[in-house]
């Protein structure tokens, strides 16, 4: 059962990204069809530059709704259970996770904790429990499979299996959706393992389409101060005046 680490691959983009977000910005402000000028678009007739100029402009504004017509797949591995219960909170989303119920799960893999591993007696005792739950899933599969269980066995004996044991997903998210998860998630607030993938993620999306996801990151970074309770602030940011409190 060795310990593993994140791994993140973009896999696809929605074809002619910048050109489809250009063309619905101006389907909202043009009396005709956008299709007319599609083939222009992906000529270059109309560059790359002007449709980008464009659409910050546009998104300067507030009008966002327009980028959710382009979407972004990954392929996550190296992560644990414990981050997958996280990533799924965030709805607007496609998610294709790794079964416990089919995948044998007696050498899993999983993930070590940073202030884990930085305590040697943390990291012995995490260790040993990583291959006590191991021990535990493969005897009470053993055992389910010797009183006639075998179809159903993986599925039961899942059970004693940690939170740190790693899974793959893939995932799908539209612009705006990223955007959003970016905000909360490359917090130096948020859980290390998910914030981990978020900054991964968005260095991705970064390369494949600059004019979104440059300025992209979490919420201070947008907004120039820290929108946290004065008790939560990192101090990367300074705090506007009059930051509400979180609400109870």
């Amino acid at each position: 059962m060795p310990q593993t680490t994140l791994s993140v691959t973009l896999l696809a983009v929605t074809p002619e990204a910048l050109s489809v977000i250009y063309a619905a910005f101006r389907q909202c402000y043009h009396a005709g069809s956008v299709a007319d000028m599609w083939p222009r678009l992906v000529s270059g007739e109309i560059g790359k530059d002007k449709q980008a100029e464009f659409v910050a402009r546009i998104l300067a504004s507030g009008h966002d709704s327009p980028i959710e017509h382009v979407s972004f797949t990954f392929a996550v591995a190296g992560v644990s259970r414990a981050l997958s219960h996280q990533l799924v909170r965030h709805r607007i989303a496609s998610y294709s996770q790794q079964s416990q119920r089919y995948v044998d799960a007696r050498d899993f893999d999983y993930i070590l904790p940073p202030a884990v591993a930085a305590i040697p007696e943390a990291r012995t005792r995490f260790m040993a429990a990583m291959e006590q739950a191991g021990a535990a899933y493969t005897a009470i599969r053993d055992i389910l499979v010797a009183h006639g269980r075998e179809g159903k066995a993986a599925e039961d004996a899942r059970f004693a299996l940690p939170n740190a044991c790693e899974t793959k997903i893939v995932v799908t998210m539209n612009c705006r959706s990223l955007l959003h998860f970016f905000e909360l998630r490359c917090c130096n607030r948020a859980q290390w393992e998910v914030r981990a993938l978020a900054n991964r993620m968005l260095a991705l999306c970064r390369e494949a389409l600059p004019v979104l996801f440059t300025g992209a990151g979490a919420r201070c970074e947008r907004l120039g101060y820290c929108p946290e309770d004065e008790r939560f602030t990192c101090g990367r940011y300074p705090r506007r005046a009059g930051n509400p409190p979180l609400s109870s």
